[in-house]
């Protein structure tokens, strides 16, 4: 039953990384935007390291859950 659990912990974080990795791809293109405000883009430059952090940490989590799933 472990192992059922684990797989949809995988599924979960997995989806939240790809969900983290998205916003941080459209806070990286508005960062870039040369028409937008100098805050508005400093601010999704940090908005685009958080979002890689939390990607990261989602990762680690789904490759965690999805090794406990094997077993």
């Amino acid at each position: 039953m472990q192992s059922v659990k684990d797989a949809a912990n995988y599924v979960s974080e997995s989806v939240q990384g790809a969900g983290a990795e998205a916003s941080k791809t459209a806070n990286k293109e508005t960062a870039k935007d040369s028409n937008a405000s100098m805050s508005t883009r400093a601010s999704a430059g940090m908005d685009a390291l958080g979002d890689k952090k939390d990607e990261s940490a989602h990762n680690a989590k789904a490759d965690v859950n999805k090794e406990s799933a094997k077993h």
